[in-house]
């Protein structure tokens, strides 16, 4: 993977205790494995792009799984807390600032999704993803339109990725508290924008997005 430029680990974060694609003693062996995978900070004007992929167990439900947009911060640390604990597996996985700006941010988000699904433990019979765009695996993947708000498992992933990519906001303003990332989180408010003219872009900062890009291209 490329070169660190956050606080955070590039590698994989997941529950595997074992080499990847590891049968479990406790999944009926002819049970149907899905995986949901979601992201966050496609949006945001610094930082990686964040994907999970969570596998449910098929026995049991984890009460109050919705969108992590639709959650409050306390919430959705509650409800990662059990995901963690009481899936079957789960990987969350980054695409870097620099690939985002090599590849484009879509690319770049397929790519991280790529990596959470690669990252897991067990091996999905089936692939469910938030949206319309699917990352390359080689499972049958099901797309779905706001299947973070529809399905469990796309759900959890949601909240892992969202977690995951609040942590790395609120580790970038202990180190640049002048950006106040830990009320933003990297998105492209006013206050974002201040700083970054005041104090200049972070190396966090991606190149590729306006208004950043614009700034560089008429400093030239």
């Amino acid at each position: 993977m490329t070169a660190r430029t956050s606080p955070l680990k590039r590698s994989p974060l997941s529950s595997n205790a074992a080499e990847p694609y590891t049968p479990d003693l406790f999944v009926p062996a002819h049970a149907d494995l899905v995986a949901g995978v979601d992201e966050a900070g496609r949006g945001p004007l610094a930082g990686p792009v964040v994907a999970a992929a969570v596998m449910l167990h098929p026995g049991q439900r984890i009460e109050g799984l919705a969108d992590s947009k639709t959650l409050t911060a306390r919430r959705r640390e509650q409800l990662a807390e059990r995901i963690r604990a009481e899936s079957l597996c789960f990987c969350i996985a980054e695409a870097s600032v620099e690939e985002i700006d090599r590849l484009n941010i879509l690319q770049a988000t397929l790519l991280a999704m790529q990596r959470a699904v690669q990252g897991l433990r067990l091996r999905p019979t089936q692939i469910w993803v938030d949206g319309k765009q699917a990352p390359r695996v080689e499972q049958a993947v099901r797309c779905i339109v706001k299947g973070d708000a529809l399905e469990p498992a796309i759900s959890a992933a949601s909240i892992l990725a969202k977690v995951h990519r609040d942590a790395w906001c609120l580790q970038l303003h202990e180190r640049h508290p002048a950006y106040g990332f830990d009320a933003h989180k990297g998105y492209g408010t006013e206050q974002h924008l201040d700083a970054m003219r005041r104090l200049g872009p972070l190396a966090e900062h991606r190149r590729s997005f306006a208004p950043l890009r614009d700034w560089l291209g008429a400093a030239r």
